[in-house]
C-alpha cells in the first residue's frame, strides 16, 4: 500500500469520552474533518466502542470546512493544534476562532 506524509494540526486534547476514537482523551483517527458552513464541529465524531486499535497515532486535522475562522485557509487549519470538546450541547473544534 502506497501511503503520503503530510503535514497538518494534531488533535492536541479531545474531551469527547463517548467517541470511538477517543482514548484517555487524545483522538486516534488518521484525520479528523471539522465543520460545515457555519458551525466547527467534528464531523469524524461517532458514538460508540472504541474504534481504534492504533493509539500511537494523534489525529490531525484533514480539513476544516468553517471558512470564517481565522486558522482557515483555503479550508485548511493552519493552528499549531486543536481542542475538541463541548461548546453548549455540541461536539466542537475549542480552537474556532472568527
Amino acid at each position: 500500500m502506497e501511503k503520503i506524509t503530510i503535514e497538518m494540526p494534531l488533535v492536541s486534547q479531545c474531551d469527547v469520552s463517548s467517541c470511538g476514537y477517543n482514548v484517555n482523551d487524545t483522538c486516534h483517527a488518521k484525520a479528523i474533518t471539522v465543520g460545515d458552513h457555519f458551525n466547527p464541529g467534528c464531523d469524524t465524531f461517532f458514538e460508540g466502542s472504541k474504534h481504534n486499535k492504533e493509539t500511537k497515532r494523534i489525529a490531525g486535522v484533514g480539513a476544516c470546512k468553517v471558512g470564517t475562522c481565522k486558522y482557515n485557509n483555503d479550508f485548511e487549519c493552519t493552528a499549531e493544534n486543536i481542542i475538541v470538546g463541548f461548546s453548549k450541547h455540541e461536539i466542537n473544534c475549542l480552537t474556532y476562532a472568527i
